[in-house]
């Protein structure tokens, strides 16, 4: 696979959407079939579009957010809640571990051994 990706990647598209296309993959092309050697990395993004979902049905039943800041505070806030709940943490645990000075998402749980 990694071969084919490479042929196709020295092919040289002369259309505007060819050659960002093109250019992303360059990018990407170490990454790309990493899900093949780690099974602990999925093939998709179905996750994240599933988290997606919620916000498009809140929006189709509400008619859409009456201000900017709320649909940016309704993104952020399920934003936070969905990486927490990919990490074990309930709504409330998540929100309190994004707010904390002390704590992030990326900083180990207390007590958990310093690398």
């Amino acid at each position: 696979m990694k071969r084919r990706l490479r042929e196709c990647l020295a092919l040289k598209p002369t259309e505007e959407n060819g050659i960002r296309l093109r250019k992303r993959y360059m990018n990407l092309q170490d990454n790309l079939f990493l899900f093949l050697e780690d099974a602990t990395i999925p093939p998709t993004n179905n996750d994240s579009e599933r988290d997606l979902r919620m916000s498009k049905i809140f929006r189709k039943v509400t008619n859409g957010f009456r201000s900017i800041w709320g649909k940016e505070l309704f993104a952020g806030v399920r934003s936070v809640i969905n990486t927490g709940k990919r990490m074990g943490l309930n709504a409330y645990q998540a929100i309190m571990k994004a707010l904390s000075p002390l704590r992030s998402f990326l900083s180990p749980p207390p007590g958990a051994p310093q690398e």
